[in-house]
């Protein structure tokens, strides 16, 4: 993988939801970056700690069934969807786009990706924006947080 010194910061979700709109095996990754996950290329189970041939992360890409509805909802679910990480995981935690080719599946169904670019990091900011977007939505959404500690589900 190869890390530019500096990755720029997305700061909102329009931004993220351009992004997307113009390119495919795009991912979002919570971890402490791509310089620590450079040597790596590789994440492991949580709970057994077996390793998995690829970096865990969410797909960002939208899929066809989403048909015309708005791109930046999307992105502010599959923000929203995995927020409690940046808790769970530890300090120094925060998320980052990538483009990766896809090598698998983890024990949460999660996309194990390889040949690893980093694209950008996503500004804490962001994650505010996705719950108020999330929160604005008539049915009941909550992250998808195994621990209980998380975010109570909205409405």
């Amino acid at each position: 993988m190869t890390v530019p010194s500096e990755l720029p910061v997305l700061t909102s979700l329009d931004e993220l939801a351009r992004l997307v709109e113009n390119g495919r095996h795009l991912y979002v990754r919570w971890s402490r970056g791509p310089e620590a996950d450079l040597g790596a290329a590789e994440s492991a189970d949580d709970l057994t700690g077996v390793p998995l041939p690829g970096l865990s992360a969410n797909t960002l890409d939208v899929e066809p069934w989403w048909a015309r509805r708005p791109v930046r909802l999307w992105v502010a679910r599959r923000l929203y969807d995995y927020c409690h990480l940046r808790r769970e995981k530890g300090p120094g935690v925060r998320p980052w786009v990538l483009r990766g080719r896809e090598v698998g599946r983890g024990p949460d169904n999660e996309p194990l990706v390889r040949e690893v670019k980093p694209i950008a990091w996503i500004d804490a900011r962001m994650i505010t924006e996705a719950e108020e977007e999330v929160n604005r939505q008539r049915g009941s959404w909550g992250p998808l947080d195994r621990t209980g500690n998380g975010a109570t589900p909205s409405r």
